[in-house]
Parts: C-alpha cells; structure tokens; sequence
C-alpha cells in the first residue's frame, strides 16, 4: 500500500480551466521516517512496526473513504455514473476507452478522467474524439484517490445525466484499495498478460464488478488460456461479470457498451431520461495540459 510504495510523497497535478492544481504530500500520519517491507540486511517483523504500519494504512483509506462518499453523493445528485477503469500498464485501457468514447457520440454523454504519473497523452488521445478530458498526474503516485478525483470533478463540469470514465494508474496493486466515489470498478486484463493474474492480484479482481479481457484479436499468437482466467478470476469473486473483446477489431464491442446503457439507466443518467439517444451537446473538451 502507500506507506510502501510512498503515494504519499511529491506533488500531484490537476489540469483544468488554464491553471494546475497542486496538492503536495498528502498523507503524514507519522512524525519521523518510516520504513515498511522487507529490506536486505535489516528486520521488518517486529510487532510494534506491524501494528503502526496497520494504524498508518487505516487512517490513509478511512480519510480516502470520507472524500470518496462525498464524491459519490456529488455524482448521484447529478445521476453520473462514475466508472473506475483499472488494469496493469498496457492492458489497452485508453484504447479501448477511446473506441468507447466514439461508440457513444450522440447517444449518452461523457467525460473522462484520465490517470497517470506523467503526460497528457492519454488526455489528448480522448480530446481528440471530441469528448471532455481532464488529466490527473500523480508524480510518484501509483494510483488516484478520492481527493484527487474529487478536485478534479469541478474543473471537469461532466453534464447532469452523463457517463464518467475514470482511467486509474496503470496499477493492480493499490487501486483496489482506494474508492474514488465511483459506481463500479471496471479491470482491464488483456490476453498479452499470463492468465494466472487474477490469482496473482487478488484484490483487485475481488474489487471489481466487470472485467473485460481485451485484445482477444491475439489469442491465436498468444499463450494465454481463457477457461483458466475466467476460472482463476471468478475463483476469486463469483459475482464477477466477464466480457471478451478486443478494442482494436471492434470484436465484443456491442456488449461491452449495452452493460454500459443498462449501468447508466439504472443510475437514472440522460439516457434513461431521453429515452437512451440525447446529444452530446454542452461538452468543451478541456484544451490547457500539464
């Protein structure tokens, strides 16, 4: 978690309205340095290190936990579905997300959040569709949070009744602790990866309500079994709905984005208002970056 992986450290930036926000570090519960794991040559198993490691790690996500409700009462007052879109580097999130994007031009309305250490280049990519996007960039962090999200809302101005994507840092390790306000986790495992994954990070599998194996386009060129993820992965959450796609031939397109509907009419979005075909109107594509 971040008392490891030290997310607490450095500067976050948030883009948006021609300026940049910036929260220095944000979690110091302790006075004085800290080490956790194991380390060469040193021991990292005394008692009173584990119990302060455990009160550090229940402080950090109760704080999230708090800013996250306040987020998820911020986007149902709106009717937004939020949706957290988590997976390893590479898996194909953006891509995906930018054939999702297009794919629902003139039928509901988006905005994205896009995720990352550094660059703009995933936020430009949404841009370019012609869709909102605003870029969060984590500097040392390997994930977003509730605040993160929750300054990012504001700036962003989704429209009352639309879609939100939130693509998270490439990242199966501490994204399936931190709750951003959103109504479902969405991960992101592609047929490039071992299929032992879900049994490798179970949290995050564990996490997430829908997991979409991307890339099915390589499985004749890849080593890669699809029974055993899907039973490595519902071995560790049972109520996990799985899609098979490939964001690059369009294959399994049209399931991926008929979950999408049902998700957003059941949060009461637009599309359930205007009977599932509004116009994207009112969106200006965020144009400042990083």
């Amino acid at each position: 978690m971040c008392g490891v992986c030290g997310c607490g450290a450095g500067e976050v930036r948030i883009e948006g309205g021609g300026q940049e926000a910036l929260l220095p570090g944000r979690y110091r519960p302790l006075r004085g340095p800290v080490a956790f794991g194991f380390f060469p040559g040193r021991s990292s198993g005394q008692g009173g290190e584990r119990t302060r490691r455990l009160r550090v790690e229940r402080d950090i996500l109760a704080l999230n936990d708090t800013e996250a409700g306040a987020n998820r009462r911020w986007l149902m007052a709106r009717r937004i579905l939020a949706l957290n879109l988590v997976s390893s580097p590479g898996a194909g999130k953006t891509s995906l997300l930018v054939r999702t994007v297009e794919a629902l031009q003139g039928r509901w309305p988006v905005a994205v959040i896009e995720g990352d250490q550094q660059t703009c280049f995933d936020a430009e990519r949404i841009r370019a569709t012609g869709v909102a996007a605003l870029q969060i960039n984590t500097g040392k962090g390997c994930h977003l949070d509730a605040r993160m999200v929750g300054r990012a809302l504001p700036g962003l101005k989704p429209v009352e009744g639309s879609l939100l994507f939130i693509e998270n840092v490439g990242n199966l390790v501490c994204p399936a602790a931190f709750d951003l306000g959103e109504a479902a986790k969405v991960v992101v495992l592609s047929v490039t990866e071992g299929d032992d994954k879900p049994l490798k990070y179970p949290d995050m599998f564990a996490a997430a309500r829908l997991m979409l194996l991307n890339k099915t386009d390589l499985l004749p060129y890849v080593d890669f079994s699809v029974e055993r993820a899907l039973e490595f992965a519902r071995r560790i959450n049972p109520q996990l709905e799985v899609l098979l796609l490939s964001a690059r031939t369009g294959e399994g397109m049209d399931a991926w984005l008929a979950w999408l509907e049902a998700r957003a009419v059941d949060a009461g979005g637009a599309g359930a208002r205007d009977q599932g075909r509004p116009e994207q109107a009112g969106q200006e594509a965020q144009r400042s970056c990083c």
